[in-house]
């Protein structure tokens, strides 16, 4: 790769969409971000308008491009984006029949309890996922029962129906391609892990026509070029992926046993588990890592679904704190343990619960709660649901991790990763550059035009930035944990 050359990577996530320049040697050069409208018409529903997503997306590509020089030198674009959402659109105009569906919605968790137990059991064998509505096949399944002539319409081969990397893909190429790469495919509860396919019997289960998916690809590879004009050049279009699994690439997760965990709108914990796809005994994810040149790299996942929503939550509707970033003194400042949990199951509890009819509390309140008590417990609520993924790793078999490496947006909050260490008993460790998820979506992209052979490249450009170690007795650490196991059961349902 050439100095001049540069890499767009476009992030498309749950809260906001941004575009980021990347130069030769994966530094920054340019950063551009809209907020997304969250939409929510019913409880436990969630929505995103995908023209919103799409004039965003167009917007701040636009911006980091004339803010880095223009179009000559722009080697190829990126995309990483949030999984599992899921967008149905009309071939013949572009145009989505409804809004996306969003991962955290829970509108199709009665049908996936429903699930007779043999077909929930093909399902976890088949696709590595515990079935619910967390992925896309529900969510294609309503959409074409729900929204008026869809069903019609997809017989007659008009519709289209992808994850969100899957429709900007479609936009950017002018409708000429339509395709996804096997990390989004492994989150839809239709695609066969191992075998590399979509599964006629999941097809059949939810009642997915074939000919709406699309074509699955490598994670790097040439995809289509741009429409020339969206940015005044077409652009190789060359690495599709979502967004945790982009994360992994960005922490150079590339070894088995390699551990990440990015902190966001939830949380997502990833351990490269190398050419096998690990059964999981803890109803934790079997999923793809990455695919590159035909050959699936795999990994285990644990979700939370409610992580930095926690915060949010705190800030735009109690109004406990205007800004996210004043969780770290107040937490800080408190000098003695409280016995408060706050346990955010906004949207029912991911894995290794999943209970998709949980639903949040905050417990131990007393007459002498202050605000700050509680904003320490939703941050300690994170910790402790790292920890519960972590000991899910360990009764699978995993070995046992030497370091947990981090990132996100609340990766920033020094107090928080200290916790977490203290109540994981795990050295932490975050990057000089946090925003990895973009920067796997840019290395990919790279590799996909021939400028990266090598993973060693985004290996030797990892420098660490900050360590926590754990720094409480064991038995402190066991009886904060029992005290949490203990608030978890609280807000547990009878069906979880």
């Amino acid at each position: 790769m050439t100095a001049n050359q540069r890499i767009l990577a476009i992030d498309q996530g749950t809260t906001s969409t941004r575009a980021m320049m990347f130069d030769a040697a994966m530094n920054v050069l340019a950063s551009a971000q809209i907020p997304l409208r969250q939409i929510y018409p019913r409880d436990g529903w969630v929505e995103h308008d995908a023209e919103d997503i799409w004039a965003a997306v167009v917007e701040t590509c636009r911006e980091v491009i004339a803010r880095t020089g223009g179009i000559n030198g722009v080697a190829a674009i990126g995309i990483t984006n949030q999984r599992e959402t899921t967008v149905v659109w009309d071939r013949r105009t572009g145009k989505p029949v409804a809004n996306a569906i969003v991962w955290q919605d829970r509108r199709g968790a009665r049908r996936c309890q429903d699930l007779p137990a043999d077909v929930a059991r093909r399902i976890q064998a088949k696709t590595g996922l515990v079935p619910d509505s967390y992925f896309s096949a529900t969510k294609i399944e309503w959409l074409l029962d729900n929204v008026p002539g869809a069903r019609d319409a997809a017989a007659a081969g008009h519709l289209a129906t992808g994850t969100i990397d899957c429709f900007l893909l479609s936009r950017l190429t002018g409708g000429r391609v339509h395709a996804t790469d096997a990390t989004n495919a492994s989150r839809t509860m239709l695609y066969d892990i191992a075998a590399g396919s979509w599964d006629d019997e999941l097809l059949a289960t939810f009642n997915v026509p074939r000919t709406i998916l699309p074509n699955v690809r490598d994670t790097a590879g040439r995809f289509g070029d741009s429409d020339p004009v969206l940015f005044g050049a077409a652009i190789p279009i060359a690495a599709l992926v979502g967004d945790q699994q982009s994360a992994l690439v960005g922490q150079a997760g590339f070894r088995e046993g390699m551990i990440k965990s990015t902190y966001g709108t939830g949380c997502f914990v990833l351990i490269n588990t190398g050419a096998r796809p690990l059964a999981s005994s803890q109803r934790l994810l079997t999923t793809v890592a990455y695919q590159l040149a035909g050959t699936r790299t795999y990994a285990l996942e644990g979700s939370i679904f409610n992580a930095g929503t926690a915060v949010q939550w705190l800030r735009d509707n109690l109004k406990l704190v205007s800004d996210a970033n004043e969780t770290e003194a107040m937490a800080r400042g408190l000098a003695s343990e409280s016995r408060v949990h706050f346990v955010p199951a906004f949207t029912g509890l991911g894995a290794p619960y999943w209970d998709a009819d949980a639903r949040g509390a905050i417990l131990g309140l007393t007459r002498d709660t202050s605000a700050a008590e509680i904003v320490r417990a939703a941050l300690e609520a994170v910790c402790f649901q790292t920890g519960d993924l972590l000991n899910a790793f360990r009764r699978d078999g995993v070995a046992e991790p030497t370091v947990l490496r981090v990132d996100g947006g609340m990766s920033a909050n020094a107090w928080l990763l200290q916790t977490l260490a203290d109540l994981t008993g795990v050295p932490v460790e975050r990057p000089a550059v946090t925003e990895t998820t973009v920067l796997g979506a840019a290395f990919l992209a790279g590799r996909g035009v021939g400028l990266y052979p090598t993973l060693a490249a985004v290996e030797s450009a990892w420098r660490l930035a900050f360590r926590a170690t754990p720094g409480i007795e064991p038995a402190v650490r066991n009886r904060r944990i029992a005290d949490w196991t203990i608030a978890v059961g609280r807000v547990r349902s009878h069906s979880g």
